[in-house]
Formats: structure tokens, sequence, C-alpha cells
């Protein structure tokens, strides 16, 4: 596998205070460079678009007390991907996949008073609440269990998580770098390689923090974790016994959730763990017991009926979970109540 390269490279910085919707996009792509036929790394409701539907046919939110304008998605994205560019200069980086969802629909003035069937394409206004991207780096990959893992880099932002109704203030996002499955586009995120609530005002702390994350994430041993998983099994009984107890977690009183680990799955998706034990085919029961790995692949690719604010946290906390399974049955008892 090849490994992270350190040297740095003198790309598209932007000075702070500048204007931050003209950071150039390292890659260039067409508008018809939407996400590749293969399976989402999120489904929901979200839908795919491209940077150049982000730029030309979205517009960008202010926040309403002073009318200053927010970091774009584009804007994002393409900070992201400078970063990526510093710390891995000599490395292959896709174009973006891009998903949106929860779209803001609006008016033009002139359009105010027209009835919704006379309206004009160009008289209406959309940006999109909610926003996840992710990109490849296929030069740098690992195989577990017959699974090829490629690097991938991404990030999330979510309007509705920011008060625009305020004045100019630090926003809000979420960046990770870790791994793509590429059986099932299930994304593999550990906890030191995400970002849960990175606030910066421009684009250059964006660039900078994602440098930072970048070269502290230790891509070694998030390796050697996951492969770890394949070597560790749980029986049929372990593992419906793990199934009931996230149920129950459901349901305990806050000071009981307070004395076990954090469990971030819904109901339903533990409900699609267990339907696709029976019928995945890639990840589902083999004989009387299952691989951690299978495991972790069945509750990423749960995950990703999540909507995309909720996304990474429950993808990290998967991992989470897994390794915790591991330890359990290796005598922890800090995850013993999952399967005892």
């Amino acid at each position: 596998m090849s490994q992270p390269a350190t040297a740095l490279l003198p790309l598209y910085v932007q000075p702070v205070g500048e204007q931050t919707d003209n950071l150039p996009v390292p890659v260039q792509h067409s508008s018809s460079d939407l996400e590749p036929a293969t399976l989402p790394f999120i489904e929901a409701n979200t839908k795919p678009v491209s940077t150049d539907h982000l730029q030309k046919d979205c517009i960008i939110p202010v926040f309403s007390k002073d009318n200053e304008v927010t970091i774009s998605h584009q804007s994002f994205i393409a900070a992201i991907q400078e970063a990526a560019y510093r710390v891995f200069p000599f490395d292959t980086i896709s174009a973006p996949s891009i998903r949106v969802s929860h779209i803001v629909k609006g008016r033009i003035p002139e359009a105010i008073h027209k009835p919704v069937s006379q309206l004009q394409e160009s008289d209406k206004t959309i940006y999109y609440e909610r926003m996840m991207f992710c990109f490849d780096i296929p030069t740098i990959h690992q195989d577990i269990a017959g699974c090829r893992l490629n690097l991938t880099i991404g990030g999330v932002r979510a309007y509705n998580e920011q008060n625009l109704y305020a004045k100019k203030s630090p926003e809000k996002f979420k960046i990770f770098i870790g791994f793509k499955n590429l059986v099932c586009c299930n994304l593999c995120v550990s906890t030191d390689g995400y970002m849960s609530a990175l606030r910066v005002m421009d684009t250059a702390a964006l660039v900078n923090a994602a440098e930072s994350l970048f070269r502290s994430y230790a891509m070694e041993q998030h390796l050697a974790l996951m492969n770890a998983y394949h070597g560790c099994m749980l029986s049929e009984k372990q593992f419906a016994q793990f199934l009931g107890r996230c149920r129950m977690y459901q349901y305990l009183s806050s000071r009981e959730k307070k004395q076990l680990p954090e469990m971030l799955m819904t109901d339903t998706q533990i409900g699609l763990v267990t339907r696709s034990y029976y019928e995945d085919e890639h990840f589902g029961k083999d004989g009387d017991s299952i691989s951690l790995w299978k495991v972790f692949n069945l509750l990423t690719g749960a995950n990703k009926s999540s909507y995309i604010d909720n996304f990474l946290d429950r993808a990290s906390n998967a991992t989470d979970i897994t390794t915790g399974l591991a330890r359990a049955l290796r005598g922890d008892s800090s995850y013993s109540w999952f399967i005892q």
C-alpha cells in the first residue's frame, strides 16, 4: 500500500478575508460528472449533484442580521480538495461524489406575486440545506477479506446546524479521512480521522484544519484495526444478543445510558442489520457465526439510511461499537452488556 506523502505544494492558498467563493477547484469536471453508476455512499433522501450545478444553479445563503455571505458548498469542497492536494501531492485524487438533501426553494423578486402554475425556471431560486461529499485517493488502498478499500476524504455541511438569523459567526463543518469499501461503498470512519464540529470563519481556516487532520490521521492503525475485525467471530447467539441489546438500548433511561458505551444506531437501522444478516450476499451469515468485519459492514451499510447531518457521527460510532465488541470477546467488560 502506498504511503501518504508529506511534501507540501503551494496550491491555491487563499489569504484570509478574501472572497470565499472564488477558490479554484483543483479537479475540474463538467456538469455531467455526477456520482459514478455505482452504489451511493449515502442513500436516505439524498440525490447526486455536480459542482457545476452548485455553482451555477444555487444561491448562497447569508446571515440575515448583517447580510454576510456563508461559505458555499462548492467552496467547502474546494477547500478540502486543496488540503488533500497538499498532503497527497503525488497521488491520484478523484472528482468528488456529491449528495444533497432538503432543498430550500425561493423566488426572484420579480416573481413574488406569480401563481405557482406560471412560474418559469428562471423565476426560481434553490439551495440545499444539507450536503455531503467524498472523493477517493485510489493510489492508496488496502484489501481486507477480499474487499478493496480506497483512502477516502470528505465532509458534511448542514445549514440547519447554523443560526442564519443572526450575525456572521464561525460556521460549522464536519470533515473526515478514512476508507471506502468498494464492494458496497460503505464508509469506514475512525475517531482520529474525524472532526465532528469544525468551526471556521473562512476557507483558509478550512484548508488548514483539514490539512492538520489528514496529517495526524493514523492510517496504518485504522487499517490494522479493521483487519483485526476479520479474525474475531461472534456466534449466532451472541449476534442475536447484540441485536436485542441494541433495541433495548433505545429505551434505557438517560442514567442507564451513561453507564454504557454510546450506541447511535436507530431501531430501524438495527432492523436493517438483522435483515442483511440473512440476505446480504457479501456480509451475511456464514454458518453459525459471523466475523466482526461483516458485523462492521452491516452497521455501516445500515447507516446509509441516515440523514446527512447524522451520517458521520454514526459512521464513527459503528467503528467504536465494533471495536468494543472485539474487546468484549477478549474479556473487556465495557461492551460486555451488548453480548452477554
